[in-house]
């Protein structure tokens, strides 16, 4: 068995003291054990989605580009409504109005002055993974020109973190096992364990769907197909230290 990501260590006589939280094991020559730290992982699929949903508008004044903010806003949640997406799963993440710095090089002067404010907003929509799509298709349709990523969630992560413990445990029992008998001995009760803290694994939002301000006004008046979207598996990483008796 490949143990390199597996730290073993055998101590027949001395003390091993743990951190302040953790109970303090005597390890002598009458108490003889085996000590492993191993690592192991968990997987289901993800059971929510959480899609980015926004829009963007450029405008020549502030008041302008703010009219045209709230037209869209209100427009992009009647849909979602109409999706039969629930309000309390949707939550707004940010909302904006400033004066636009960033100029395209391509940009005319009469571009550029229409172009002097903008009003940005988004919202994360908590869907199932089956309903994803249909928000997605349902707020660009709307006008959210700056949509699309999705956040993979798993809604019983504290459960998932338990099964990688015990699967970690399983193997920290099996390597304890193949080193029982390479010493020749027999490998007894587990004495001790301790679960550190699970490493979370992050996902990454890919950029969203995005079009430019202009088209905005025109996909209302599309009908666009929903998009085929399959859900992520949300990985749950734990760590066991382990003490086994021996004799």
């Amino acid at each position: 068995m490949h143990l390199s990501r597996q730290y073993i260590c055998i101590a027949l006589s001395f003390a091993l003291a743990f951190p302040v939280y953790a109970q303090t094991i005597q390890i002598n020559r009458d108490n003889k054990t085996i000590a492993i730290s191993t690592t192991d992982e968990a997987s289901a699929t993800a059971d929510i989605a959480a899609v980015t949903v926004g829009y963007e508008v450029y405008d020549a004044d502030a008041e302008s580009a703010y009219a045209d903010g709230g037209k869209l806003s209100h427009a992009i949640l009647d849909a979602l409504h109409r999706a039969g997406v629930d309000d309390k799963t949707i939550e707004s993440t940010g909302q904006s109005l400033e004066r636009n710095t960033n100029f395209d090089d391509k940009d005319k002067p009469e571009q550029r002055a229409k172009k002097q404010f903008i009003m940005s907003q988004s919202w994360e929509v908590s869907v199932s993974p089956s309903s994803a799509a249909e928000v997605i298709r349902a707020s660009i349709s709307a006008g959210a020109n700056k949509s699309g990523s999705i956040d993979w969630r798993f809604s019983d992560r504290k459960g998932l973190q338990a099964k990688a413990a015990a699967n970690a445990l399983v193997k920290a029992r099996a390597v304890a096992t193949q080193m029982a008998e390479g010493l020749h001995v027999k490998l007894g009760e587990l004495v001790y364990a301790s679960n550190e803290t699970p490493s979370v694994k992050l996902f990454i939002p890919r950029p969203g769907l995005v079009m430019n301000a202009e088209s905005a006004s025109v996909a209302s008046s599309l009908v666009l197909p929903a998009l085929e979207i399959r859900p992520q598996t949300i990985r749950e990483e734990a760590t066991v230290y382990a003490v086994f008796a021996i004799e």
